[in-house]
């Protein structure tokens, strides 16, 4: 067998050297798309349940993916696939998607054009999930066009469907709408995580901590873009004198109107599933109207609760604490802040491991918000995710990496949510590789200039490759 490797690995550069450019350019048709979610703007009879965005970007990668061979399917704009049919029904399936997160403050690109700059493609999605979903589905094209040097026949041994979602950041309320009229593919991978194999991940809770009226100096908080990212930017406008509250390193303040100061705090945006090198710039501000500003005792009472909330991202602090020998530790992430009809509305975002229960995280909130009035609403959750490590599908996948990188390597959990968690047998795999470092102008995924390099894409490309000729080989 370890022949047949070689070939497919040999063929799989080929293709690279030849339809690189093609990949760069579906690529930035993709981008080019801002397809994030905008609920105002849904229009479900017209196809637009997600809003324009997410419809324009599914129906430009099912039309990619058309052009490819495959035979694709729309359903009702919530989700798509396009199936590339094999000598058998059973299906191999990948899933990507097409929607993103909104752009957000900060960038110093373009966020809807692709950038080429020093080997790196810099654009909202190049990571997350359009480029790779567009390698992935190249790699397919490549096992189409070599299946008879590879498996001697016109047709793949089994039927390859791409999934293209477009609500994963929002709630991956698409796969439910798919699972309920299609049976899952027997096995399935999605693009949208990092190397070598992901079987397992972390359950996630998301909910809003409300307080109470707060009558008081604050008269706007803002802060955050994603309730699954560690804010970067925040804001807040509160009722006090210029000379009572100061600037600082980390907060800088300035007149908003007769009476009124804005005070602005910059940190470091990082995806909650990965919160350590973030810095919070909602606990930033709050941290700072807790030293200076003129607070009610309802206002402080609230804000103490915030900062104990955003400063630790183990969630002890607010009696949410927990880990297990498969997942590890808790984390939890307050990502977004608003100020509504005199109330702070705050998201947290937590991913949790088997040895506590959304349950058990819902009553313990509960206990603490009600020690400052205030409540926990808005709460949803999804189960831990976890899949045999040693199954045959995952192997093939951990071995798929081996082949490529020469690295020895086993199977890993996570805290980030991926559509492999919808299906009954999956697993999340790649592009990003462990460790790996970007120059600092590269932004990483859900945040500003996020970016990828291209030989991190040219190696998924062939690592899929390789994946999906050893899937193809299994008995399923």
């Amino acid at each position: 067998m370890k022949m047949i490797w070689l070939t497919v690995l040999n063929l799989a550069q080929d293709y690279l050297a030849a339809h690189w450019e093609d990949m760069v350019a579906d690529i930035e048709d993709l981008v080019r798309i801002p397809s994030f979610k905008e609920a105002d703007k849904a229009d479900e009879s017209a196809g637009r349940p997600w809003g324009p965005g997410p419809a324009a970007a599914l129906e430009a990668g099912l039309s990619l993916a058309h052009g490819f061979g495959f035979r694709a399917v729309n359903l009702d704009g919530r989700i798509g696939y396009a199936d590339l049919e094999g000598e058998s029904r059973t299906q191999i399936g990948i899933i990507g998607h097409m929607d993103v997160v909104p752009a957000g403050p900060g960038w110093t690109v373009p966020p809807f054009e692709l950038t080429r700059k020093d080997g790196y493609l810099l654009g909202r999605g190049v990571i997350d999930d359009k480029g790779p979903s567009v390698v992935a589905l190249h790699a397919v094209r490549f096992l189409k066009e070599h299946a008879p040097d590879l498996f001697g026949s016109d047709e793949l041994p089994y039927t390859v469907r791409f999934i293209f979602g477009a609500d994963e950041e929002c709630g991956m309320g698409d796969v439910p709408y798919y699972r309920a009229v299609q049976p899952d593919p027997a096995f399935l991978f999605s693009p949208d995580a990092e190397f070598p194999v992901c079987h397992g991940e972390k359950g996630h809770f998301d909910a809003t901590l409300v307080s109470a009226k707060l009558d008081g100096c604050i008269t706007s908080f803002d802060g955050g873009v994603a309730s699954n990212a560690v804010p970067g930017l925040a804001e807040c406008v509160i009722r006090a004198s210029a000379d009572s509250v100061p600037s600082t390193n980390q907060v800088s303040v300035e007149g908003a109107g007769k009476g009124l100061l804005r005070l602005k705090a910059v940190g470091k945006s990082a995806h909650a599933s990965l919160p350590e090198g973030g810095v919070n710039a909602i606990g930033l501000i709050v941290e700072h109207l807790l030293e200076f500003a003129p607070l009610s005792d309802a206002e402080r009472s609230f804000l103490e609760l915030e900062s104990r909330l955003l400063a630790d991202t183990t969630g002890a602090s607010v009696d949410c604490a927990a880990q297990d020998d498969d997942f590890g530790a808790l984390t939890l992430v307050g990502g977004v802040v608003s100020f509504e009809d005199g109330c702070l509305f705050q998201s947290i975002d937590i991913r949790y491991p088997t040895s506590i229960s959304a349950k058990e995280l819902e009553e313990r909130l509960a206990r603490v918000a009600a020690t400052v009035d205030a409540c926990v609403k808005d709460v949803s959750y999804q189960e831990p995710f976890l899949v045999d490590a040693s199954s045959p599908e995952i192997q093939a996948l951990l071995s798929a990496y081996c082949d490529v990188t020469g690295k020895s390597a086993q199977a890993f959990t996570m805290g980030g949510g991926t559509y492999a968690r919808e299906f009954t047998h999956a697993a999340s795999f790649g592009p990003e590789f462990p460790h790996q470092q970007n120059p600092i102008w590269v932004g990483g995924m859900h945040g500003p200039d996020e970016g990828v390099s291209e030989e991190t894409l040219k190696q998924a490309f062939v690592i899929y490759c390789v994946a999906l000729a050893r899937l193809m080989a299994l008995e399923f």
